[in-house]
């Protein structure tokens, strides 16, 4: 007797959701960034998503898989970033050249919302928006413009927040049997 599989899904939705959510808390300038941050960004940003992804990829979904394992690819090169030259293993990166990986991401972004074309309204918003929070991430770090930056943790604030409700939706319609949050 064959077992019906897991959606991996929201597992990838809400760590990227959530870890999303407490980078842009700081990027709004509410909170310094801390080890808190950098912990969820290693393993629910980075970890939970490959592991959504490779799961996905076992599904034979290729999006999911593609977004997944980037972005949580993303968010332990960003912590490691972050974190080389504290460590004394390399110079810190310019301003300048970090807005160029984070308009790297945001042109892959927005590839990946080419992709939700057809797919439901919520997941379109989450690449949508996340591909706006890449390109003022790249221009906060290129112009380094306060308000740019805080902006774009606005912005940032409501991606996640999108993609945590996507996840969760999708969690409380497995455990329900039937659709009861849209998205």
């Amino acid at each position: 007797m064959q077992h019906e599989q897991a959606n991996p899904g929201p597992l990838g939705l809400l760590g990227f959701g959530m870890t999303t959510i407490l980078l842009n808390i700081h990027n709004a300038g509410y909170f310094p960034l801390s080890a808190m941050i950098l912990s969820m960004g290693i393993f629910y940003g980075g970890i939970a998503q490959i592991i959504a992804g490779i799961l996905e990829y076992k599904r034979g979904n290729t999006f999911s898989y593609v977004a997944f394992t980037s972005f949580g690819m993303f968010w332990l090169s960003l912590v490691f970033i972050i974190m080389a030259p504290k460590w004394g293993a390399t110079a810190a990166t310019e301003p300048g050249f970090m807005g160029w990986y984070l308009a790297l991401w945001g042109v892959f972004s927005l590839f990946m919302w080419v992709g939700t074309a057809g797919k439901g309204p919520v997941l379109r918003f989450v690449f949508l928006s996340l591909t706006a929070l890449f390109f003022l991430l790249a221009a906060h770090n290129w112009t380094e413009s306060h308000q740019i930056g805080l902006i774009a943790g606005w912005v940032g604030l409501v991606c996640g927040g999108s993609a945590m409700y996507l996840g969760m939706a999708e969690v409380v319609e497995s455990a329900q049997g039937r659709k009861i949050l849209p998205f």
